[in-house]
C-alpha cells in the first residue's frame, strides 16, 4: 500500500499505515506540499520489488490472519457483536 494522505485523518492513516501497522509506505511531498511522479514511482517500487516491499507482505499477511480470526465464531468481533445485540434488546 502507498498513502497519499491530503487532509484529515488521512495523515493520521498513513502514519499507522507506515510505522505502526508496517503494511505500507507513506509517499514524501516536496517542499510546496505536492507528490511528485517520482516519489510514487520510488515508493511502488520499493513496495513490489525491495526487501522493504517483503516486510510490508510478512506484516500484511498478519494482520490478515488477526482480522480473519477475530471475525470468526467466537473470535473478539463476534463476541463484540453478540454482546452489543444483547444489550439493544429489551425485555419486556
Amino acid at each position: 500500500m502507498v498513502a497519499l494522505p491530503q487532509w484529515m485523518d488521512q495523515k493520521t492513516n498513513a502514519k499507522y499505515i507506515m510505522d505502526v501497522w508496517k503494511i505500507g509506505l507513506k509517499a514524501p511531498c516536496d517542499e510546496r506540499g505536492v507528490v511528485r511522479q517520482e516519489a510514487v514511482e520510488h515508493c511502488i517500487s520499493e513496495v513490489m520489488e525491495e526487501e522493504k516491499g517483503k516486510e510490508i507482505q510478512r506484516n500484511s499477511i498478519k494482520w490478515r490472519d488477526l482480522a480473519r480470526k477475530a471475525v470468526c465464531r467466537g473470535g473478539s468481533s463476534d463476541k463484540n457483536i453478540d454482546e452489543f445485540i444483547a444489550k439493544l434488546q429489551v425485555q419486556p
